[in-house]
């Protein structure tokens, strides 16, 4: 073979190799670049600020994840009815918007592990001689939570029997009621209760005294970033990085910014 056609050969070798697709045991590459939806309307979750940029714990808690994950990652803000169909048809390609892991999106998405769970608190009067969140505990008291919730179900499921079961159209009528001692406790969500104290001079009245047990059969499981069928490889960097940072004080510290007590 002549000098110019070795070289020739050479060449044409390369370029067969540079077009061989992939063979089907090969690893998937990771993505590199995601696209986030979220919604923006969620205080303190996700919101937009008065400069008009993303802000929130998901939004912080989103982008440390891409970082360890070695992702560039943008965020797609959409109303919240059109997130999942947007991650469906690959707009985005993960959801990160306070979107609660349940068994029916589980037949149309797939879920990181939970990255966030709402705590159920008990919170009583100031001064309150209730001390025990037990139904044994809490046995002859009145107990107040909104109609229609997961605090109801919980409580007429285990405090009915030895407990007077109060319900109300909304948070705030049994958290009044609970201020004005007409009731001895009320069961609702930890974060909601929080804005609530922290309103006025009524809520100076109460305290937590407690967090009901983490029960995924009242309480659900959490919330995680939603994500396409068959993203195998993206859900378990996202797993990983989700332990990471809760092992490494990475994600207490941006936990702090927002809430005084643990969402994990």
């Amino acid at each position: 073979m002549t000098c110019a056609g070795r070289i020739l050969f050479a060449v044409l070798a390369c370029l067969v190799v540079a077009i061989e697709p992939a063979r089907a045991d090969d690893p998937p590459r990771p993505r590199t670049e995601l696209r986030i939806g979220t919604e923006g309307a969620y205080p303190p979750f996700n919101y937009v600020d008065t400069d008009g940029q993303l802000k929130g714990f998901e939004i912080d808690l989103a982008r440390t994840l891409c970082d360890r994950i070695n992702a560039t990652c943008s965020f797609v803000q959409t109303d919240w009815e059109r997130l999942l169909p947007d991650l469906r048809r690959s707009q985005v390609d993960a959801i990160v918007a306070s979107l609660e892991i349940t068994e029916e999106r589980r037949q149309k998405i797939a879920f990181s592990q939970p990255y966030y769970r709402t705590p159920a608190v008990f919170m009583v009067r100031q001064g309150s001689p209730v001390s025990d969140v037990s139904p044994a505990g809490l046995k002859g008291r009145r107990i107040g939570a909104m109609t229609g919730t997961v605090y109801a179900t919980y409580l007429e499921d285990l405090y009915k029997s030895g407990s007077e079961i109060k319900l109300y159209a909304n948070q705030d009528e049994a958290s009044l009621d609970l201020a004005l001692d007409r009731i001895d406790a009320v069961l609702g969500d930890k974060i909601a209760l929080q804005e609530w104290l922290n309103r006025g001079k009524e809520a100076q009245c109460c305290r937590f005294l407690a967090d009901a047990p983490n029960d995924p059969l009242y309480f659900g499981e959490g919330y995680g970033i939603g994500l396409r069928k068959g993203e195998t490889a993206l859900r378990k960097r996202l797993d990983q990085a989700i332990e990471d940072i809760q092992a490494d004080g990475t994600y207490e510290a941006i936990r702090t910014r927002y809430f005084p007590f643990d969402v994990r």
